[in-house]
């Protein structure tokens, strides 16, 4: 299946128009041509059948045949993780976690990060191309950025983990997190959280884990985390 992703479509929507980007790919890169059925969601759960009416590489139109809708998982995966120094690797967290299943994304500014700055521009489109790739129909909410502060008071779940690696109690993910329920796991940046961090984070309720032995990047702890609840769910 080659999927599209237009998040102006819905259930009630009858012809559409795609952007000049998808067009010139629809026409010249996959070589569409009017009467071929195409399969298009919106992010929001919703599949459509589509049947491509103009092909044109400015502006192909199509109108919708069929449309389907796929409930969203039973629990939610909420990821809070510190931007990493070097872009790609925060970039390839997003690509890996949504293929995975993550179900939202919080940039959270810490006091120990090296980077404060965040254009998510770009991080929106990394999330939908992995949405496309990995068939899926549902795409991440990816969160403005945030001060932790603002995110630990803010913050609500039916369960709150904290990744750090101070060397304090912890227990693995998987020996504390209860399957079926929605959880948020918060990721700090190549400094780690800072001590002040770690108890504002236990004063709201946050349980400490730990994702294995060895010490792991910000962008692969995150993967990991995303990964063990999905696991677990899924058995």
């Amino acid at each position: 299946m080659q999927l599209f992703y237009n998040s102006e479509i819905n259930n009630n929507t009858k012809n559409f128009s795609f952007s000049k980007e998808e067009s010139l790919h629809l026409s010249k890169v996959l070589r569409k041509k009017s009467g071929d059925i195409i399969q298009i969601t919106n992010g929001l759960g919703w599949l459509f059948q589509a049947e491509i009416t103009n092909n044109h590489s400015k502006n192909s139109t199509a109108i919708i045949v069929s449309a389907e809708y796929f409930e969203p998982k039973s629990y939610s995966i909420h990821l809070a993780v510190a931007p990493t120094k070097m872009n790609d690797r925060f970039e390839w967290f997003l690509e890996k976690a949504t293929e995975i299943g993550v179900s939202s994304i919080t940039p959270v500014i810490c006091d120990n990060s090296e980077r404060r700055i965040v254009k998510t521009e770009r991080f929106e489109k990394i999330l939908i191309a992995a949405m496309k790739q990995s068939l899926q129909f549902h795409l991440p909410v990816l969160n403005p950025v945030c001060q932790l502060s603002d995110f630990l008071t803010n913050s609500s779940s039916h369960q709150q983990f904290i990744a750090h690696c101070e060397p304090t109690q912890k227990q693995s993910l998987k020996s504390v997190y209860n399957v079926g329920k929605d959880a948020t796991v918060l990721i700090g940046p190549e400094g780690d959280f800072s001590v002040k961090e770690i108890e504002m984070a236990l004063n709201n309720d946050y349980i400490p884990i730990s994702l294995g032995s060895t010490r792991l990047r910000t962008e692969t702890a995150a993967v990991v985390a995303c990964h063990t609840l999905v696991l677990m769910n899924d058995d």
